[in-house]
């Protein structure tokens, strides 16, 4: 049956490139486009707008499509662009479709860092028929069709010719409509960036055209650091990276669930007004370390100058990274690391490595150091998803039922947000047993430990799952996230802190950008680049 199919296709006596062309053109407007449309047809309902643009809009995405589509396919290797589209498609698609997030460049980014164990989290046979459906079949189809031979100034008269009608025609649809469109679009500024493949595309484009840019000369900051008065008691920081977290999902900061039973019972500041530098990982854990702070920090930048462990190493403070993460995102590049997502490195793996394993051994690290102050680096897996189910061992799966799927859109509402609220409730006991370790070292150090993480996550909300939108459009559940302090006597002491001032401040808006220069404070580095005004121990000082 699929021979005898084949052989019709072959014998299409229209068969040429350009006709293939439209036709996948149409093909992924169609198919690949579910969550653009519905997204512009529920606020054509919600604004009682006739419903007729969507036939509109189709037409837009399908012209655009074919004006790129027929451009890009001029030459002899069509084919192989055409594929290009279909797989780009099939991929955006799915996560589209799937999670409502956008394929935009800091999403493609995070796609190549991601490592081999969060790959498979992401594999499931609603995939495996997305790109069944979306670009192995249409690719196969392409492939074995034999499409009439054309002389290049004849294939590129055919395609340039449909491109320029395929923009003609654009343009006397956009004025035909434009009484409701320029308004429509006005409003639903976010829309475009929902068009598949042209907005993953244009991504894919953004972050070639970084990564073949010249690299800068390498930037140095704070050359000037220094402890001006090394304490009889050296400092012994523990800073740990959370992954995932809400601020709203912490029961400190007035969550009904009690996802912090072990935390509200330490000392503990917990800032509930706290904004991102970023929404992935790839973003905000570089912007965390980095002086430029969220306002002004440039991901392509970042490798080419110096983070707050370059200043703090420069200060003689003694630094180790461990991470149970897919990386440190460059900020780890020159200091001490060490990758806990393995066996070798994590006794705690059942198969999944958990955070608890970081603190395992880590009595060798600070004993074998004779001198001056050390700060670890803990990077979570904490709450990453989908699979929230997975980052916990099952004797924290304590709200119930959960989801217990990647695929968030099988499950209830309910069931995600137990899944996750587990994630914190891991969470609450990994870091009560950092403050625990901490504690055994009050004789020798001053201690502290400082929590935050990179960015929340979208829980199902307004039809969206995980993160890395925009900023611009992300919702404040992946923005807003958790900061905690906690101190040891011996450093509150040092550093006249009054732990009660310092709690009725937590409600201050503050950002990222503080972490940069609290750790500065809290280690007492000196130099022209510390801000008082963004250390969290300012607000606590007794006057």
């Amino acid at each position: 049956m699929t021979r005898k199919y084949i052989s019709l296709i072959k014998k299409i006596p229209w068969s040429t490139s350009i006709f293939w062309v439209i036709i996948s053109a149409f093909f992924i407007t169609i198919f690949a486009n579910f969550t653009m449309f519905a997204k512009a047809n529920a606020y054509l309902i919600g604004s009682g707008s006739n419903q007729l643009f969507m036939v509109v809009l189709v037409l837009f995405q399908f012209l655009l499509l074919l004006f790129f589509m027929s451009l890009l396919t001029m030459h002899k290797w069509h084919r192989h662009i055409l594929a290009i589209f279909y797989f780009v498609a099939a991929f955006s698609a799915y996560f589209a479709d799937s999670y409502g997030v956008i394929i935009d460049k800091d999403m493609l980014i995070n796609a190549t860092e991601t490592n081999v164990n969060e790959a498979f989290g992401l594999l499931s046979w609603r995939l495996i028929f997305y790109f069944t459906f979306l670009f192995v079949l249409p690719v196969f189809v392409i492939y074995k069709i034999k499409i009439i031979r054309q002389s290049t100034s004849k294939r590129v008269l055919y395609h340039s010719g449909v491109a320029l009608l395929a923009l003609v025609s654009f343009a006397l649809t956009l004025l035909a409509s434009s009484n409701f469109s320029i308004s429509f679009f006005r409003e639903q500024k976010h829309l475009p960036l929902y068009s598949n493949p042209l907005s993953a595309l244009y991504a894919t484009y953004q972050v070639t055209h970084k990564s073949l840019r010249s690299h800068k000369l390498f930037m140095h900051i704070g050359d000037d650091a220094h402890i001006v008065e090394p304490e009889e008691d050296p400092e012994l920081i523990i800073l740990v990276i959370g992954e995932t977290a809400r601020a709203d999902r912490f029961s400190l900061n007035g969550y009904t669930k009690n996802t912090n039973p072990m935390l509200s019972m330490e000392n503990v500041v917990s800032f509930k007004n706290v904004s991102s530098c970023g929404t992935s990982t790839r973003i905000s854990v570089p912007c965390i370390f980095s002086i430029e702070g969220k306002d002004k920090f440039d991901l392509s930048k970042f490798k080419d100058e110096e983070n707050f462990l370059d200043v703090a190493n420069k200060a003689g403070v003694n630094i180790f990274w461990r991470d149970n993460n897919s990386s440190s995102k460059g900020v780890a590049d020159r200091v001490i690391y060490e990758d806990f997502l393995t066996s070798q490195n994590n006794p705690i793996c059942d198969p999944e490595c958990r955070d608890i394993g970081m603190l395992s051994h880590l009595d060798d690290v600070i004993n074998k150091q004779k001198k001056g102050d050390i700060l670890i680096v803990l990077h979570q897996m904490g709450s990453h998803g989908p699979a929230y189910y997975a980052r916990v061992p099952e004797s924290f799966q304590k709200f119930k039922p959960f989801c217990k799927t990647n695929q968030l859109d099988q499950c209830t509402n309910e069931e995600i947000s137990n899944a996750y609220d587990n994630t914190i409730l891991y969470t609450d006991f990994f870091l009560s047993e950092v403050i625990k370790f901490l504690k055994k070292y009050d004789d020798h150090f001053e201690t502290a430990m400082f929590y935050v993480s990179d960015h929340g996550e979208s829980l199902g909300e307004h039809g969206i799952y995980l993160h890395g939108m925009p900023y611009f459009m992300a919702p404040k559940s992946v923005t807003s996230v958790p900061l905690i302090l906690w101190f040891g006597d011996d450093l509150i002491k040092s550093q006249n802190l009054d732990m009660n001032l310092l709690k009725l401040k937590t409600n201050k808006p503050i950002t990222h950008d503080y972490v940069f220069h609290t750790l500065l404070g809290i280690f007492d580095i000196k130099t022209n680049i510390y801000k008082k005004e963004k250390d969290l121990q300012s607000l606590g000082i007794k006057r």
